[in-house]
């Protein structure tokens, strides 16, 4: 019972700071830009932690990293936000400085295998903090609270299949990589974010500012297919280097990145999706 107190407790800390960082946004970026470039330092480091072996990144590269990934994030807020040509110009300085530094510092490590060294670098930035940054382009061609509304449905997502596949799941989905989950999870979870979108077109169109049925529904199946494939991803990490969770920051739940693992898929999914399907989105 406590450890299910401690699961609620910390999912529903986890969705307010989301859903307020999204909401305020109306009229200041400052939670916005203080919640999820947290994500991705916390994301960084327990990536970090996951790799570690017998050659380590040092502490100097681990903050350059982590860094990095603000910045890339930061630096596609300054692209979409900017107000002048030369404000939005702007956007590519942290990535440069990023790019430059990391590479410069890998020169004194001479002991260090470069390519792992740089390799895990990279992937930590291209798998967390680019996917994260990405929400910073479906925020600039939609209403911000179509952001909100794709969080609502990976979140619908998580517990429809959660509690469908516990109480009827038999058939595993991917047993190789993740034993526990189910194809009847699966479905339970597009049930969840399909009956989602129909509410949300139904009761909160004024509030979403996204009046077309199709264009949720359409929202909805996409984000219910990469959550799967995001959650798959991320259990397929944690299998390769022996760990059940990414973390402990959540009680009941494990890391962040087991948080925010179908997001890292989701983002550049439903980006894909508004750019080239929904028409007259941007």
């Amino acid at each position: 019972m406590m450890n299910l107190i401690k699961r609620i407790l910390s999912g529903v800390i986890y969705i307010a700071l989301i859903v307020s960082a999204i909401l305020l946004l109306d009229n200041s970026p400052v939670m916005y830009l203080l919640v999820f470039p947290l994500l991705i330092v916390l994301g960084i480091g327990e990536m970090i932690t996951m790799a570690k072996d017998d050659a380590s990144q040092s502490w100097l590269v681990n903050v350059i990293d982590m860094l990095g990934g603000v910045g890339i994030f930061v630096a596609f807020y300054m692209h979409y936000e900017g107000e002048t040509m030369q404000s939005r110009a702007l956007w590519l300085l942290p990535i440069a400085t990023y790019l430059l530094l990391r590479t410069i510092v890998q020169l004194y490590r001479p002991r260090q295998n470069a390519v792992h060294s740089l390799e895990r670098s990279f992937f930590s930035l291209g798998y967390i903090a680019l996917p994260l940054a990405l929400l910073n382009c479906i925020m600039s061609i939609t209403a911000p609270r179509l952001l909100l509304g794709m969080f609502l449905f990976i979140w619908l997502y998580d517990t429809g299949a959660y509690c469908v596949g516990m109480l009827l799941g038999r058939h595993r989905l991917f047993e190789r990589i993740s034993p526990k989950k189910s194809w009847e999870g699966v479905v339970g979870g597009v049930l969840a974010c399909v009956a989602g979108a129909y509410v949300t077109h139904k009761w909160f169109d004024e509030f979403f500012q996204v009046p077309d049925l199709t264009t949720w529904l359409g929202l909805s199946v996409v984000v219910a297919v990469f959550a799967t494939l995001g959650d798959l991803v991320e259990s397929l990490i944690k299998r390769t280097v022996g760990v059940k969770d990414s973390g402990h920051i959540l009680p009941g739940h494990g890391g962040i990145l087991d948080r925010i693992d179908s997001l890292l898929l989701v983002a550049p999914a439903v980006l894909i999706y508004l750019l080239l399907i929904v028409p007259n989105i941007h």
